[in-house]
């Protein structure tokens, strides 16, 4: 893990806390960023991923602490874009539940090759893209877990908008986002994989 890596989630994550929007809301969006350093700190050393896979982590922390800190119905930036299409709704949380297909395809994928787990291209594909539904799944029961613990007070972090269909296409979006990061960079990926492999770490931890 680089310093640049390090310098910029944690200039990240203290902006975001700065004066968010409201604080539980933007605990409970950059909760999943603080988990997710805790995992890679801590396997860093046994299980050193490739650099892809980091900077790939590092952007969804970064799309989950702009969210927690302006709640994802509030980004400015796609309040602009909502006013200027016409659009009914600030639609940054499609651009969360994206990155929630989009990187942890790479993340699992990288796992279940160096595991060796699976080996057949095409059943690596689809376990994958169950993986990236399944975690998108899991997500929208913890929404619903957290709403009726906490009642209105989750209904930022929820992000529904008044959309009927809002859980489904949070899971179609993260689907697709899973489809679009296997089409477009598993070549990268695999030249990455390759170069790993013949670096001394890899060979005792991966």
């Amino acid at each position: 893990m680089t310093i640049i890596w390090l310098a910029i989630y944690f200039f990240v994550l203290i902006w975001s806390g700065i004066h968010p929007k409201d604080y539980f809301t933007w605990f409970l969006e950059v909760l999943p960023a603080l988990i997710g350093f805790a995992a890679i700190a801590t396997t860093y050393k046994k299980f050193k991923l490739t650099e892809l896979a980091y900077w790939l982590i590092l952007i969804h922390c970064i799309i989950l602490m702009v969210g927690g800190h302006y709640t994802y119905a509030e980004v400015p930036l796609f309040d602009w874009i909502k006013d200027y299409l016409g659009s009914e709704r600030n639609n940054y949380d499609k651009v969360g539940h994206f990155a929630q297909g989009f990187i942890p395809a790479i993340i699992a994928r990288e796992i279940l090759i160096r595991k060796s787990v699976v080996k057949q291209p095409g059943w690596l594909f689809f376990i994958i893209l169950c993986i990236c539904l399944a975690i998108s799944a899991f997500y929208e029961l913890i929404e619903w877990w957290v709403a009726v613990l906490s009642g209105t007070s989750a209904e930022a972090f929820l992000g529904t908008q008044g959309y009927i269909w809002d859980t489904q296409s949070d899971m179609a979006i993260a689907m697709l986002g899973a489809l679009a990061s296997l089409l477009l960079l598993s070549r990268w990926h695999d030249r990455q994989l390759r170069l790993k492999k013949r670096t001394p770490d890899t060979n005792k931890n991966g």
